[in-house]
């Protein structure tokens, strides 16, 4: 599985997400930044990447109804600085190596992973 980690996130998430086996790159990194959610959700479709964001208009299902993407993985946390998340990604490592995100929407919360299937 492939992952675009947006540009509200820190670069060390597509370090991480490369350690546990996973390709990922940045929004940065393919000059992205400051592009609109649509072109973004459209590029992450046409690279078949999943999209690792922290911004809630992701989350809008009828926005971005699952199975007309790629896949979204948006991270709620009350504390989002860097160590907290980076430990959320870490903990959640085990859960994207037995399933895929592909199609789907994950909220990802310190206690728990909801998903949003087609």
């Amino acid at each position: 599985m492939k992952y675009k980690i947006d540009e509200n996130l820190h670069a060390e998430f597509a370090a991480v997400l490369g350690d546990v086996g996973f390709e990922a790159a940045t929004v940065a990194q393919e000059s992205l930044s400051g592009t609109t959610d649509s072109v973004l959700v459209d590029r992450c479709r046409s690279e078949t990447r999943v999209l690792v964001t922290l911004d809630l208009d992701f989350a809008i299902v009828q926005a971005h109804p699952p199975g007309t993407h790629a896949g979204i993985i948006v991270f709620r946390s009350k504390s989002q600085d860097e160590l907290t998340l980076i430990s959320l990604l870490k903990r959640m490592a085990p859960v994207l190596k037995r399933g895929s995100p592909e199609g789907q929407l994950w909220i990802v919360q310190p206690e728990r992973i909801r998903y949003q299937k087609a």
